[in-house]
């Protein structure tokens, strides 16, 4: 697929090497031509120097061939006006703009285009880690029936196996993460202090997976 990034700040860099190394076509969009220096000597896509949401430049980074469109520049108006010129006059299905404003992030989900909330992002990762908030909703299935969600663990499971909370909640247990990386759990895995487990539940559940995984097993059970 041919991508198209706006923004060669980190994380644009890091999405552009990820892409790249992946086998895509990349082309990387800033206004800044040293922002540049940020790519590596392997990375073998295109840079165009250019404002976001022109035309002429979008064009010379191959936008009508795009697969794909990201706006991960610094400012949230280049991001929202380059991804709706992206998804308005050239028809890129995939369009994501990064947005500062959280509340500028609910208006444009609206309009149709998908957005990451940078603050309320970090917000909720920093609550996760300081505050058992029980499930934290990462997917959503169309329906909005099945949740994948972050779900706090009580001290009760902790050195029990994972397939015995998923037994007991209902839940099924999709993936922990370990020392920051993913482990696909077995019948014999084991939930150690500091793993974030990650549920499939169906939503009128919630409760119920909630209370099981901060107390353990329901008392009748």
């Amino acid at each position: 697929m041919h991508i198209v990034i706006l923004g060669c700040g980190r994380v644009g860099s890091q999405l552009a090497h990820r892409l790249d190394e992946l086998g895509h076509s990349v082309s990387v969009v800033d206004q800044d031509p040293t922002a540049f220096r940020k790519l590596s000597p392997d990375f073998t896509g295109q840079t165009v120097t250019g404002v976001g949401f022109d035309r002429e430049t979008l064009e010379s980074a191959g936008i009508r061939r795009a697969h794909a469109f990201a706006a991960v520049s610094s400012g949230d108006n280049s991001n929202i006006l380059a991804a709706r010129v992206a998804r308005e006059t050239y028809g890129v299905e995939q369009v994501v703009a990064r947005i500062y404003d959280p509340r500028r992030a609910e208006v444009y989900e609206r309009l149709g285009i998908p957005t990451v909330a940078t603050v309320s992002w970090t917000a909720g990762q920093f609550m996760r880690r300081m505050l058992p908030l029980g499930a934290e909703d990462e997917y959503r299935d169309p329906s909005g029936s099945v949740v994948l969600s972050e779900v706090h663990v009580g001290s009760y499971w902790l050195g029990r196996r994972s397939s015995d909370l998923g037994q007991a909640s209902g839940a099924r247990i999709a993936f922990l993460t370990r020392y920051g990386q993913g482990v696909m759990p077995d019948h014999e895995t084991v939930i150690q202090d500091g793993d974030l487990v990650h549920a499939l539940f169906l939503d009128h559940m919630r409760q119920r997976v909630e209370r099981v995984f901060e107390s353990g097993p329901d008392e009748e059970e």
